[in-house]
């Protein structure tokens, strides 16, 4: 295949961090937004009527973990329960949000409820806490990571699989710590002299682990991420994992690999190339991708990328794989028409529609939205009308979780006095 280099790269997102302290929680009815704070960086996930909403609420450079719970399909929420026992600690942006699954709970007709979230404190650490009456209450948080492991991570993901098992994957930069102790702490790039991007990436890994604490098994899966770019991760119904994430491939191209495990995390198969989209960038883009699998464990993937030519302009694509080893061509899904649509997010329901999400600059303001993916038998997409989430106010970083018959769409409007905001959308 010809791969083909944009003649501009887009400028690289600056990565934000964000911390937060305590604050009163609202009574049970609207949306539960942390008074006092911008309410950020939500995830969502359903089973049945049960609704968990994760999020970030932050003030005076400090955030904590907020989990909301519906029990009637996402029409009203209860109080929010804050899930981070260390004050502040949250190391939250849109990239890296917390994260919530449901899952199995043994003679309860309540899901349990996972939250993962990236905590600073005197090293990065990827934390998890269980709820196991429903989001009224969390367990003591865990740690996933091994003990005292050396630089920074984050960009984390979360699935639970069939019997409740936590499974996460995340970027490290330990190796990049070592290489700098080996150096004796100074960075290793001489003024003037080339940049290698690709070398550089090999100090970055993709990290997985399965339960916490002293049950942790942590591992890394492949070296050359992209640093700043989100992961995805998904677990299929006969439990095999799906592991997502933006790769720094020769030439610095910042293409989307995968890659499958059919032992329950203990091992992954080599990384796959999704698609040769022709972008190099020595950057890191900070916009990484979304995945789902279906009942049929068809994988349903969707990227932001960018065009080149005369005029490079970002775009949003949707490709799909039934084996794990080879992809539908990509295929570009219309969005709104501004300069660089971005935070896709993708959804499964549960007859199998496939949805994506995103916001993009459009009338002035940014803009949520998504639309349907209609994939026929051969892997082909078709597009429905595109639905605009967040009509009178910015919207970003929309995410989405289905429920009956509709889909439900949270985001966050933005700012400092931004507010979670969450919409059902019944589709035909």
């Amino acid at each position: 295949m010809t791969t083909l280099r944009p003649l501009v790269a887009l400028p690289a997102l600056v990565c934000s961090i964000a911390f937060a302290a305590p604050a009163p929680v609202p009574a049970a009815g609207a949306f539960p937004n942390i008074p006092g704070r911008a309410n950020a960086t939500p995830s969502i996930a359903a089973a049945g009527p049960v609704v968990a909403v994760a999020w970030g609420a932050s003030a005076n450079g400090k955030a904590d973990v907020f989990v909301a719970v519906s029990r009637d399909g996402g029409t009203t929420f209860g109080s929010a329960v804050q899930v981070n026992t260390v004050p502040g600690e949250g190391r939250l942006n849109g990239e890296m949000p917390p994260r919530v699954a449901l899952g199995s709970s043994s003679g309860s007709a309540v899901p349990e409820i996972v939250a993962l979230w990236t905590a600073r404190g005197t090293a990065t650490e990827i934390k998890t806490a269980r709820s196991r009456d429903g989001g009224r209450t969390f367990d003591k948080p865990i740690a996933l990571q091994a003990p005292g492991a050396a630089g920074d991570r984050g960009w984390p993901s979360l699935a639970l699989d069939r019997t409740g098992r936590v499974h996460a994957i995340w970027l490290d930069h330990r190796g990049l710590a070592a290489a700098r102790e080996a150096r004796g702490g100074a960075s290793g790039h001489k003024p003037g002299a080339p940049h290698d991007g690709v070398a550089m990436a090999q100090n970055s890994s993709l990290y997985y682990a399965s339960g916490g604490g002293s049950s942790a098994t942590e591992r890394e899966v492949t070296k050359g991420v992209c640093y700043c770019c989100k992961t995805a991760l998904a677990a299929g119904g006969d439990g095999t994992l799906f592991a997502a994430w933006r790769h720094v491939f020769p030439g610095s191209f910042r293409d989307m690999a995968f890659a499958a495990s059919r032992d329950g995390g203990r091992s992954f198969s080599a990384p796959v190339r999704v698609s040769e989209d022709g972008w190099a960038i020595d950057a890191c883009p900070d916009d990484g991708p979304a995945m789902a699998v279906d009942a049929s464990g068809t994988v349903h993937l969707a990227w932001p990328t960018v065009l080149g030519g005369d005029n490079p302009r970002g775009a949003i694509f949707y490709a799909s794989t039934r084996d794990g080893r080879r992809f539908t061509a990509r295929q570009q899904v219309g969005t709104l028409g501004g300069p660089k649509p971005s935070h896709p997010q993708i959804l499964v329901d549960g007859r199998r529609r496939v949805f994506v999400a995103w916001d993009e600059l459009a009338s002035g303001r940014q803009t949520a939205a998504l639309r349907e993916v209609r994939v026929d038998a051969s892997g082909a997409a078709t597009f429905g009308g595109v639905v605009t989430l967040s009509s009178s106010e910015s919207g970003v970083y929309p995410v989405l979780a289905a429920t009956g018959s509709r889909v439900l769409a949270t985001w966050a409007t933005g700012g400092d006095r931004s507010r979670i905001q969450v919409r059902a959308i019944a589709m035909p």
